[in-house]
């Protein structure tokens, strides 16, 4: 079975069991084994051709601005408005094809603002250019997010979903948990809040999925399971968003 079969089947599972006392154990260690199999999605391709002509641009100026949305929401319209590069822009889907920058030069700073190809359900998993474009969107400072307004808020969820899905966190900030993998001596759990999402127990066979049994963990606040496993796993980016 392929990762991406594996990672329906965990999806399906989660969503067919009911959250209760009874499940928590099992919910947090199928959202464990999730987060792995998604990370290992994000592991480049060592084929050249998964590269994609385009979209390894240079960072420059003083902030990188990343355009996410759909096919034909206006984002290239709205790169030719507000910078001097020309995105062509047509009546059509998916007229970019590639990463194209922009500047837009505000009191003295210059802000890289990217039209990236638009994004399609299921892009964190590879269909269209999906998984070159998220990688893209990693790189940014703020994502703007340019949303159809005659479709409601559909588009804004699903947008969300593929970005959190390969450790995008939209307008969250880092959780407050000290992790720390030790050589020996065990799990050492403490923390200085109530916990209501997780226990020590949680914690031990969340680690014990990713093969750590010897750990200092410290909860400085309530966290849930998901944001737990985010520390784990240490890659997941932090960045604001603005919807348009």
């Amino acid at each position: 079975m392929g990762i991406l079969e594996k990672i329906s089947e965990i999806e399906k599972e989660i969503a067919r069991t009911q959250k209760n006392k009874a499940t928590e154990y099992h919910l947090g260690l199928l959202k464990a084994k999730l987060a792995k199999y998604r990370a290992q999605l994000l592991e480049p391709s060592k084929s050249p051709a998964a590269k994609g002509e385009g979209f390894d641009v240079m960072k420059s100026g003083d902030a990188r601005v990343a355009l996410i949305g759909f096919p034909s929401v206006g984002k290239s319209t709205f790169l030719s408005l507000m910078t001097s590069t020309a995105s062509e822009a047509a009546s059509y889907e998916f007229t970019t094809l590639t990463c194209i920058p922009g500047v837009i030069e505000y009191k003295g700073a210059n802000i890289q603002l990217l039209d990236l190809p638009g994004i399609i359900e299921g892009a964190a998993q590879g269909k269209g250019r999906g998984r070159q474009v998220i990688a893209v969107a990693r790189t940014a400072d703020v994502v703007i997010m340019m949303l159809d307004a005659t479709k409601g808020e559909v588009q804004r969820a699903l947008l969300e979903k593929e970005l959190e899905s390969v450790g995008i966190r939209l307008n969250k900030s880092k959780p407050n948990i000290y992790f720390k993998p030790k050589k020996g001596g065990g799990i050492s759990f403490n923390s200085t809040v109530t916990l209501t999402q997780c226990s020590e127990k949680l914690v031990q066979l969340i680690l014990h999925e990713y093969k750590i049994f010897n750990a200092e963990v410290l909860f400085r606040e309530d966290c849930s399971p998901d944001e737990f496993i985010d520390v784990i796993v240490g890659n997941r980016v932090y960045m604001p968003c603005l919807y348009v």
